[in-house]
């Protein structure tokens, strides 16, 4: 039923556009674009791996990713399409052939700023801490959905819906479990809003997320739908010299643990972050993240187990955003769980400097001091300190290599947190090279 009214009413907002576009001249020109963009990406790791019990292991691991990403747009007046096929494998894998859709995508927009969009879309929003592609992690984040919208006169509002499956279903069309999405539905609204003359601008967000609970053929616990809200806002002050930002977000409702089990959901984060620039090639940074924990962790010595003990999950979630740019490249506390999968929440607090002293040319240097939020029994609440140290060059527009590196001293609860080998002394080393040539472009 939900999929045959967002049908319906995708249907009735395109035939809309429709026909505010169709005084739109017949002398504007077709436009078709095909690039390429090609990421070899390399990694150099040691420390921070799982504990194989009773097993020795080389404490280390290096290997070489390859992205590949074809590209076709078409543009005609207000009407849009794209369409990008992605192939992502380990050098060597035997997935090298593997073929996947990372977007494909009609847009129509009318001449009033009323627009309609419908397919698979890399979502992107704000700082992009809440929806964004986390494009570091090579295979990315897209989004299948009908957005809906109005731009104009300062003014954004956007509407987001999405309702998934994992196979045309017939007699259990409810169920959803491995599909390309992390969530059953989805319903979001975006509104933001840029003061003229002045460089301030806010948004808003909320966002509704459906995930299944329960497991396939089992009555005492049948597939259903869990909610989760989530709803906040984000704000930044850009003057000449100066870029101030800000975000606060709140998740209530239901949160569905591994075990297809589903409790209640009261979680929290604050973000600030100031960045100064006092002279044309060099800028200063500094923020704190504060993402709140569950009240209750065990925190077991290596080898034996800890359980978690929650009534009410108080762990925030960053859902589906960029986690990359906000934590650390490293990620280390976001895209891998901690033992027990319980989440003892995080404080960033970081500095850092960047240069740009000659044309493509950019480094930077950061210190974080990271530590949970959640108090935990007989340990201190510090994870660790890391320094990344990064660097890209632009060889020409569609030519460029980025180099990176990070050391992490970590503490004794890292330790025991993560129960990996050598948690105290991480050490990672990454590049990246991008090409993005034009293979075609026209008008007609």
């Amino acid at each position: 039923m939900k999929s045959k009214l967002i049908s319906i009413a995708a249907l009735l907002l395109l035939s809309t556009t429709t026909v505010a576009m169709a005084d739109e001249p017949d002398t504007l020109k077709n436009k078709l674009n095909i690039g390429l963009n090609y990421l070899s990406h390399g990694e150099m790791c040691s420390g921070g791996l799982p504990r194989a019990k009773g097993i020795e292991v080389d404490d280390y691991s290096n290997f070489l990713m390859g992205r590949l990403r074809m590209t076709v747009g078409y543009e005609h007046g207000g009407l849009e399409a794209r369409g990008v096929i992605q192939n992502n494998a380990i050098w060597g894998s035997s997935g090298n052939m593997a073929l996947s859709l990372y977007e494909g995508w009609v847009k129509m927009t009318a001449r009033c700023g009323l627009f309609a969009q419908i397919g698979r879309v890399a979502l992107a929003y704000d700082d992009e801490r809440i929806i964004g592609p986390d494009d570091f992690a090579m295979a990315a984040l897209s989004h299948d959905v009908l957005r809906v919208g109005f731009e104009g006169y300062g003014h954004k509002l956007h509407a987001i819906l999405a309702y998934n499956q994992n196979a045309a279903n017939v007699y259990v069309n409810t169920y959803y479990t491995d599909g390309a999405q992390p969530y059953k539905t989805m319903q979001t609204v975006w509104y933001h809003y840029d003061v003229p003359s002045f460089p301030l601008g806010a948004s808003l967000l909320f966002m509704n997320i459906g995930l299944q609970a329960g497991v396939q053929d089992d009555n005492n616990n049948p597939p259903h739908d869990e909610y989760q809200q989530m709803f906040g806002g984000y704000i930044k002050f850009d003057p000449k010299f100066l870029t101030l930002e800000g975000s606060y977000y709140r998740q209530r409702g239901k949160n569905v643990n591994a075990s297809m089990q589903s409790a209640p959901m009261d979680a929290w984060m604050a973000s600030a972050k100031a960045t100064v620039r006092p002279f044309k090639y060099l800028e200063l940074v500094a923020g704190y993240d504060h993402l709140s924990g569950d009240d209750y962790v065990a925190v077991p010595l290596p080898g034996t187990i800890g359980l978690p003990q929650h009534t009410v999950y108080k762990g925030f979630t960053p859902l589906y955003g960029s986690h990359s740019k906000f934590y650390g490249m490293m990620d280390y506390f976001y895209q891998s769980a901690y033992i027990n999968g319980f989440t003892p929440g995080l404080q960033n607090a970081f500095f850092g400097v960047g240069s740009s002293p000659v044309k493509g040319l950019s480094c930077s240097a950061t210190y974080h001091h990271l530590a949970v939020t959640t108090e935990l029994k007989g340990l201190e609440r510090t994870l660790g300190h890391s320094i990344e140290l990064q660097a890209s060059y632009s060889f020409s527009d569609n030519i460029a290599l980025a180099l990176g590196y990070t050391q992490m001293v970590g503490s004794e609860t890292m330790d025991r947190l993560k129960q990996a080998n050598d948690s105290k002394y991480l050490r990672w080393g990454w590049f990246s090279l991008v090409i993005t040539p034009t293979l075609f472009s026209t008008k007609f």
